[in-house]
């Protein structure tokens, strides 16, 4: 062998611990928060089932529930002023800026301003919750070339954001339909986001800290992105009378259905269930939401007949598309939407993984070459 190839490289150690990809399957935490029951189709937050949740409860209540394990309906929860120093970042920001881009930029100079101590505290999870609604919203007004709308503090959250995004108040159907999406939204276990927040604060860093890192997961599209697609699935099959002929094109040519299917419900998201019950429950359904339920109708009926043996039912992403889209939001808005709405879950996390910290450190299995020794020279 030539002395400037070096020596023949020893096999790599056998490492024979189970390796699971996307660590499917492994248990890395344990939570008081929610069970996510996906062969059955349940959700529950701290008990409660996510039904029962929405029809009696508001996003306020369910803050408060997640955070200190307390049931009270009438807890309220307000959107707060965005401090000047955030709002000077928001202005510099380009219009073309992607809203995610902007809510992270927005929350991470915020604990800047803010005095962020270790533990994090279900008061620190509030200003959080409470902060984030207004900055997205002053970013959608200067975008479109407005100005910044104050809160009005007798507004629960929901009520509030619209009103800060629109600049009036919004009629009471809009309030419930988007109220029930960020009930829905506001937890849901393990999921990438949560986990990325879990890791962060395991280091015994901040909450803001934490929270920045979820955005950041959230943001990617097999997270955070399926309503918008949800969104021109719907564009494209355009009305009713057309739903079904589409639905078999699609499916006969392999296309994949957004909105159907789940990697942990086996059953009718229970998510999409309640949403389902608000939209119909409207006095005045927007055009998305009629089309949305004959398409989901179809679809379903479509899918069992050409795929019995696979669990694909509707999951949340379906009807969070036509509730966002029907209370005024542009697509582009819906991950950051739905940040806002898990901002919740994701400090309730946090809240818990520090109370009973370990440092989160997995080990990989190692796949290349064995020791060896460098080239000469």
């Amino acid at each position: 062998m030539n002395a400037q190839q070096g020596t023949t490289p020893e096999a790599a150690p056998v490492d024979t611990r189970p390796y699971s990809p996307g660590l499917e399957g492994v248990i890395a935490a344990e939570t008081g928060l929610a069970l996510v029951d996906g062969e059955n189709g349940r959700l529950l937050y701290r008990g409660y089932r996510i039904g029962d949740l929405v029809e009696r409860g508001s996003y306020g209540a369910i803050t408060n529930l997640l955070w200190t394990g307390e049931w009270d309906p009438t807890v309220k929860l307000a959107t707060t002023p965005v401090p000047p120093a955030v709002m000077t970042v928001l202005r510099t920001l380009p219009k073309t800026a992607k809203p995610m881009d902007a809510l992270r930029t927005a929350v991470s100079m915020w604990g800047a301003t803010q005095d962020i101590t270790w533990p994090p505290t279900p008061e620190q999870a509030k200003a959080i919750t409470a902060f984030s609604p207004s900055a997205l919203a002053a970013f959608a007004r200067l975008r479109a070339g407005k100005e910044p709308v104050d809160p009005d503090p007798s507004l629960d959250l929901v009520d509030g954001f619209l009103y800060q995004l629109n600049g009036e108040r919004a009629d009471p159907g809009t309030i419930r339909a988007l109220d029930a999406y960020f009930v829905v939204g506001a937890e849901h276990g393990l999921n990438a986001s949560t986990f990325a927040a879990r890791v962060i604060v395991a280091t015994r860093s901040d909450m803001v800290s934490a929270v920045v890192g979820a955005i950041g997961a959230l943001k990617g599209p097999l997270h955070g992105g399926a309503p918008s697609e949800v969104v021109e699935q719907i564009h494209e099959v355009g009305s009713p009378d057309r739903a079904e002929a589409w639905v078999r094109d699609a499916v006969d040519k392999g296309v994949r259905l957004m909105g159907f299917g789940h990697r942990v419900y086996r059953a009718y998201d229970p998510r999409a269930a309640a949403l389902r019950k608000v939209a119909e429950s409207m006095d005045k359904k927007p055009d998305w939401l009629e089309l949305a339920i004959s398409i989901e109708d179809v679809a379903l009926r479509v899918l069992a007949e050409k795929h019995p043996d696979r669990a694909l039912k509707t999951n949340v992403e379906y009807y969070a598309a036509p509730v966002l889209m029907g209370v005024g939001l542009t697509p582009d808005l819906f991950p950051a939407a739905f940040a806002l709405a898990r901002t919740a879950g994701w400090t309730a996390h946090i809240i818990e993984q520090a109370a009973a910290n370990k440092l989160i450190r997995p080990d990989a299995i190692y796949t290349g070459p064995g020791e060896r020794e460098l080239p000469a020279s």
